[in-house]
């Protein structure tokens, strides 16, 4: 894993080492798989991975009545995702809906035991009678009209990507030598992630626990924009992940949104309200201690900006915004702090180094020069901000223009900081930081500019605001919380499910009754002591932890 979600993870299973843990993991990129792995506490007994970004063919031959058997399957997947994902969503048709879903599922689990009992799906995937069989669902009555639009290399691309996307239905993971021994399975992701803890359910009856810091299904609609792919391509891929979100949804015993806005798109996708438990991203607060409980020694007149440079994240309208704050304040400093993502991200930090030399042509050495412009860029480790907090530290507002955004971690870490900040009205923005900080809304450089000002203008209001954001940030942001959080919900999935386990005497006939329900719960029970346990009994079962599995898929950072 990597980014924020390969750190929540690692934080997780490291802070509760109370329990047992199995990793299952689905790699994105060879990248990934080569950056190698990180060294692993006790409590995790094994790691099993398996990659997403490529899969050989099978070369599992299918007879007649297998062939047959996965044309009827798939045929019933790729006819409800030809109907359209909009029906799950629309609450005036409750009838409809959960038919459609009942289709989605009912198709998918018997591609997965179609995959079980045949030995793999990679090679029915990609057969030839796929493509046909997708072709006669869009062109049936009732698809959509953007599917019946659908051409050859359309079809292609469509099958092609749900080959990628149902190619954790062909692994070997869901007997009783893997998830099917799990007390539940974490999901630490909805999509495609969450699909191996959807087999365990289906065939092991492993309760599900599905965590979302991002929702993917929202990351999955914004990938596939108008220059992404042909209008057939959008509407049919993004009525498959509505469907498979919604299956997820409905099927996991409890589902915890990291935020309120991760929440909203859960409950719209026909979650239940009552198996949703926030809890929000738990972040290390002793990594800023020092800037936040050191007093207020940050240049009066610095903006401070922080994240990953990308077009999401709107500099051009901070940019813009500080010219305004120019005028009216002629000291202030902007300082432009991260690296860029990707190629897309190069290529917009050169434009918006060449739009910040072109706003204050006075100060810079040139049209294209940045000289002793007022707008600097850096990168953690550069002299000025050689670690992250120092980045803060300087600052006497933190900014955020963001056109879009999860759950806003930097401005949590300015919040840990103590300090004032300025940011737009987008995701969970403002959940975290309530009344602590001004709020404007996205693309309006004119409100941003005024809002900054008026914080650079006022010192006192700067510490007020800085001081409750940091009370605020220990109270509800920290790893402790968080861990906390799930230890309660672990123990309450398990506490409302039976106990599956089959232990056996030395003569391997099964013990009724000897791993007692009770064994979910940590503490000392009467009963044998350790020692005395039949041979087979887990260790959980003498009062220890409980085996949870985190099924887990990379995110994007910051």
């Amino acid at each position: 894993m990597s980014g924020d979600a390969g750190l929540w993870c690692d934080r997780l299973v490291r802070g509760l080492a109370q329990h047992e843990f199995d990793l299952y993991a689905l790699s994105r990129s060879r990248r990934q798989e080569d950056a190698g792995w990180v060294p692993l506490p006790p409590q995790v007994g094994r790691v099993r991975t398996a990659p997403l970004w490529t899969a050989e063919d099978d070369a599992v031959p299918y007879g007649r009545r297998a062939r047959r058997r996965f044309t009827e399957c798939y045929g019933e997947l790729v006819a409800a995702v030809c109907a359209g994902s909009d029906a799950v969503f629309d609450a005036s048709s409750r009838a409809a809906s959960s038919h459609l879903a009942d289709r989605f599922g009912n198709a998918l689990y018997g591609l997965a035991e179609l995959a079980r009992d045949q030995g793999g799906l990679v090679g029915a995937l990609r057969s030839d009678t796929a493509v046909r069989t997708l072709e006669r669902a869009c062109r049936a009555p009732g698809a959509l009209r953007t599917a019946r639009e659908a051409r050859v290399p359309d079809l292609l691309t469509v099958a092609a990507h749900l080959e990628r996307a149902l190619r954790p239905l062909s692994l070997d993971w869901y007997g009783d030598d893997g998830l099917g021994a799990a007390d539940l399975c974490h999901a630490t992701a909805g999509g495609p992630a969450a699909l191996t803890g959807l087999l365990a359910r289906h065939f092991c009856e492993v309760p599900l626990l599905v965590t979302e810091y991002g929702v993917q299904l929202r990351s999955h609609y914004l990938a596939l924009g108008p220059d992404a792919a042909a209008p057939a391509v959008r509407a049919l891929l993004a009525a498959f992940h509505g469907l498979l979100a919604a299956e997820v949804y409905r099927r996991a015993a409890i589902l915890t949104p990291g935020n309120a806005h991760a929440r909203r798109w859960q409950e719209r996708c026909g979650a239940e309200r009552a198996r949703i438990r926030t809890v929000h991203p738990g972040m290390e607060a002793s990594r800023f201690a020092e800037v936040g409980e050191s007093p207020d020694h940050a240049d009066p007149d610095t903006l401070v900006w922080v994240g990953r440079v990308e077009p999401a994240k709107d500099l051009v309208s901070l940019l813009h915004a500080f010219a305004e704050i120019r005028k009216e304040e002629p000291r202030a400093r902007l300082r432009i702090v991260g690296a860029p993502a990707g190629p897309e991200g190069e290529a917009y930090l050169g434009h918006c180094r060449v739009l910040a030399a072109q706003l204050f042509p006075d100060e810079a050495e040139g049209v294209h020069a940045v000289g002793d412009n007022p707008v600097s860029f850096e990168e953690i480790g550069d002299p000025e901000a050689p670690t992250l907090p120092d980045a803060y530290a300087d600052s006497a507002v933190v900014v955020l223009s963001s056109l879009v955004e999860g759950f806003p971690i930097t401005l949590v870490e300015a919040m840990f900081c103590g300090r004032a900040t300025v940011s737009t009205d987008v995701g969970a923005v403002v959940e975290a930081i309530g009344g602590t900080g001004l709020v404007v809304p996205p693309r309006n450089p004119r409100a941003l500019a005024e809002a900054c000002v008026a914080l650079l203008r006022d010192p006192e209001r700067r510490e007020r605001l800085g001081a409750a954001a940091r009370a605020r940030a220990l109270e509800l942001f920290t790893v402790e919380q968080n861990i906390a959080a799930f230890h309660c919900i672990y123990l309450e999935i398990v506490s409302h499910c039976p106990v599956r386990r089959v232990v056996l005497d030395a003569a391997g006939e099964p013990l009724p009754f000897a791993t007692p329900p009770e064994a979910h719960v940590p503490g000392r029970w009467t009963g044998p002591t350790a020692p005395a346990l039949p041979r087979g009994v887990p260790r959980w079962a003498a009062g220890g932890p409980v085996r949870a599995t985190p099924l887990a898929t990379p995110e994007g950072a910051r």
